[in-house]
């Protein structure tokens, strides 16, 4: 692919930043809202609080870690930070795919099933396991997400580890 120029990189970067923003601060929100959730005192509010989580995650979670993941992936593509030339690539890389990973396969659906369960049972759903469980897992799984988020942000600024040995022999070898 191609290399693009510097203002389309800054477009590129800017629409990636953006993503990141809204991830972050959608999920530091279903966090929020699973601290809350704790101290629901009707039925009403208990599930109010988990479609609030829910519709945080299908509406703009999702759509933000998929808008991370492609801006990210064409950055890399199309600029010189490459996927394998920098250790603070790889580490965000590593990173972010364990996010989306656990986001899909645990996160999701915790959030589904306590939605469903206070929609179910109401203010019972406070002494169901599974529901404790699934809301439970949300919010401790909403923290982490938050944590990881801030450190693959700081990953971004930092840039922490420079380019990988590897790639600095071959690029000294076809300059000579």
């Amino acid at each position: 692919m191609p290399k693009i120029s510097i203002q389309q990189k800054n477009w590129l970067l800017t629409a990636h930043i953006g993503f990141a923003a809204l991830w972050s601060g959608a999920v530091l929100s279903m966090f929020l809202l699973s601290l809350r959730n704790t101290q629901a005192s009707n039925a009403e509010a208990l599930y109010a609080l988990n479609s609030a989580i829910n519709l945080l995650d299908d509406c703009i979670v999702i759509p933000a870690a998929i808008g991370s993941v492609l801006t990210a992936t064409l950055l890399c593509f199309t600029t010189n930070y490459g996927f394998t030339k920098f250790y603070w690539v790889i580490s965000k890389w590593f990173l972010t795919t364990g996010l989306v990973t656990f986001g899909t396969f645990w996160l999701f659906p915790w959030g589904n099933r306590a939605e469903a369960i206070a929609a179910q049972e109401g203010l019972q759903a406070l002494t169901n396991s599974v529901y404790l469980f699934d809301a439970k897992g949300v919010l401790v799984g909403t923290l982490v997400q938050v944590f990881l988020l801030v450190v693959i942000i700081g990953i971004s600024v930092l840039k922490p580890w420079g380019r990988r040995a590897s790639t600095l022999k071959k690029q000294t070898n076809t300059s000579d």
